[in-house]
């Protein structure tokens, strides 16, 4: 489970699949529409931006000072070509939109009914977290926090999850929930008021996230002292653009978080790709990822991403390419080189694979995989049996991973449970290395973001092929490792 990201050229809304990438949409064919756009200046915001803005044909929606960038809307097909020559604009580009998709093919496979509801702990489920915290044995050493009495916790360490929210009052969750900002605005659905402080997880994905990192209750996270925080930019449907992720990356280094998840990613062509014989490139976007991520790393911010579900080779850039032509071809679309993949792969961010929990020589099925990543973490999948034979009647949800899930949710298919959910992807791998870090940062609260990651990949446990290796990168992280060193 992961976002994805949907690439903008003519209309914008488009529907991805669990292992998609991002999705183009085809140009409208009706009266026009109003776009989203992003503008990076090449230094620090003008004063009249504004007035640059209403020139060219637009309204500005969302300034971005700390990264001389905004977004912008308009329904004139020239506004770009407006935008072009003006001093100070460094690049500018329809916005990338990520997009929530669930896997929903609830009629292949059993769902699980062996766990029981009433369980006091479901611990022994919990394969992924016993075997990086060393069956726990971690957490004699460090937790991320301390408890007092009155249950209240002293937060060493806080993370924040940029992603669809969390239930606040679940149970395993609200004694290290620190609250957050919605980035969310008014009038994407009828629920969204564009309330700051609105963080409920419409969707589960944000829920299941914070509890691989810091849950305390009948599931256990990495960390289970750690402080979370939410920065939500998905409404219950719909995607998220760029500007609301690197606003919500700023806004998280403001409130001095110590590390971020990014349980998200997608594809920029940050060359030239032809759509409908017309040019774009996504420039802009990779210019206001870079920046955010270079303005967390240089407050002090461990950043850590989700590779992606795709089962492509990201150090080939043909297969990257081949992939995208393949899957977006009938769009309209021709990519030629330059596809990258974020915000995993950018300067700064800590790649992750995934794992599952029956092979120490294969990662899970759908993981993406190369020489950008940094380390492997489980995510689990749908069993060895599946593996072989790749038929959904055989997969084994068993095999996923099982953390929190929002307790005002219908249960996720793959389960009866409620208010718990066994779900896979690198959604799943990256929270436990951003509870790794967040921990690491407890015990260590002088490290740098490099020390942080110098540290998880010198203590992964190494799988696969010995040393560095495409598939694991440094290895499975090992929190228990980490804090032993």
């Amino acid at each position: 489970m992961r976002t994805k990201v949907a690439a903008v050229a003519g209309s914008m809304l488009v529907a991805t699949s669990l292992l998609a990438g991002s999705g183009y949409a085809k140009p409208a064919q009706q009266a026009p529409e109003k776009q989203k756009y992003v503008i990076a200046f090449q230094s620090s915001l003008p004063a009249d931006y504004e007035t640059i803005v209403t020139k060219a044909g637009g309204t500005v929606l969302r300034a971005i000072p700390e990264l001389s960038g905004l977004e912008a809307e308009s329904e004139r097909q020239d506004f770009l070509a407006n935008l072009s020559g003006i001093s100070g604009i460094q690049a500018a580009n329809r916005e990338m939109v990520y997009q929530l998709d669930e896997d929903t093919a609830g009629a292949d496979g059993q769902p699980v009914t062996d766990i029981p509801q009433d369980a006091d702990t479901y611990w022994p489920y919990q394969w992924d977290i016993k075997r990086i915290t060393n069956n726990g044995a971690s957490y004699k050493l460090e937790t991320g926090g301390a408890t007092s009495p009155d249950g209240t916790v002293a937060h060493k360490a806080v993370v924040g999850v940029i992603d669809t929210g969390i239930d606040a009052e679940h149970p395993d969750l609200k004694a290290n929930f620190l609250g957050g900002v919605n980035f969310v605005p008014a009038g994407v659905d009828a629920s969204e008021t564009g309330d700051p402080s609105d963080l409920r997880d419409r969707d589960g994905h944000g829920t299941h996230v914070a509890g691989s990192i810091a849950a305390n209750g009948k599931v256990k996270g990495v960390g289970p002292g750690l402080g979370i925080r939410s920065y939500r930019v998905f409404a219950a449907e719909g995607g998220a653009p760029t500007s609301w992720i690197a606003a919500a990356i700023v806004q998280a280094a403001k409130d001095k978080v110590d590390v971020i998840n990014m349980s998200i990613g997608g594809y920029d062509g940050i060359a030239r790709y032809t759509y409908y014989g017309f040019k774009y490139n996504d420039v802009a976007d990779m210019l206001l990822w870079k920046r955010a991520l270079q303005y967390a790393v240089k407050r002090n911010v461990t950043v850590v991403a989700a590779a992606g579900n795709e089962s492509l080779n990201l150090n080939d850039s043909g297969s990257v390419i081949d992939y995208m032509n393949q899957t977006y071809g009938y769009l309209g679309l021709t990519f030629k080189s330059a596809v990258k993949e974020v915000p995993g792969t950018l300067p700064g961010v800590i790649n992750v694979s995934s794992s599952n929990q029956w092979s120490s020589n294969k990662i899970a099925f759908y993981s993406n995989y190369g020489s950008t990543i940094d380390v492997a973490a489980p995510g689990g999948d749908n069993g060895p049996v599946y593996d072989a034979s790749r038929n959904l009647d055989e997969r084994d949800f068993h095999f996923r991973t099982l953390s929190t899930w929002p307790t005002y949710l219908e249960p996720y298919f793959t389960s009866n449970l409620r208010g718990y959910a066994l779900l896979h992807g690198t959604s799943m791998a990256a929270p436990k290395v951003a509870g790794i870090a967040g921990v690491i940062k407890a015990a260590h609260p002088e490290y740098t973001p490099a020390q942080v990651q110098a540290l998880i990949k010198q203590t992964a446990d190494d799988l696969g092929k010995p040393g560095q290796d495409p598939l694991f990168g440094s290895g499975e992280a090992n929190i228990f490792n980490a804090l032993s060193r």
